[in-house]
């Protein structure tokens, strides 16, 4: 680290524990209802060894945790759900999606949905008093 602000920075911080794909994809899977080893296995494509190494990060970082379940007949299994701070991450994936659709004119637009009654939502700045403010008037500052 040469910048001393960097020991402390939240974003600095964020991107080393989830800035690699795989993590992503695996926060994105979970997200949609995966939470058995096989199913994020067989939906990513991903190897064994790598999602191991992911899904112990996420479950050290707090994101995930692992949960016991038993299918009939089976031993016992870790299964791998969602924390609170790991369902938070849907902001995340969703600001980069919708990044994405709007800048990267190759790739598959997604619309994200209001569970309640199935409206389409978008990510926006926000002031305190319900106001939509424009990206480019927003500014980072010490919090």
């Amino acid at each position: 680290m040469t910048d001393p602000d960097e020991a402390t920075c939240s974003l600095i911080k964020a991107v080393d524990l989830v800035g690699e794909r795989w993590t992503f994809l695996v926060l994105r899977e979970a997200l949609a209802g995966a939470y058995r080893f096989s199913e994020f296995r067989a939906r990513l494509g991903i190897a064994s060894d790598v999602l191991a190494a992911r899904l112990a990060k996420l479950v050290d970082s707090g994101l995930m945790t692992r949960r016991t379940y038993r299918e009939p007949g089976q031993r016992p299994r870790d299964g791998y759900c969602l924390t609170e701070a790991g369902r938070q991450f849907n902001v995340v994936l969703c600001a980069l999606q919708q990044w994405g659709d709007e800048h990267l004119p190759r790739t598959t637009s997604t619309v994200v949905y209001r569970a309640a009654d199935g409206r389409p939502v978008r990510l926006r700045f926000v002031d305190d008093g319900g106001v939509v403010v424009p990206a480019g008037d927003v500014r980072p500052g010490p919090g």
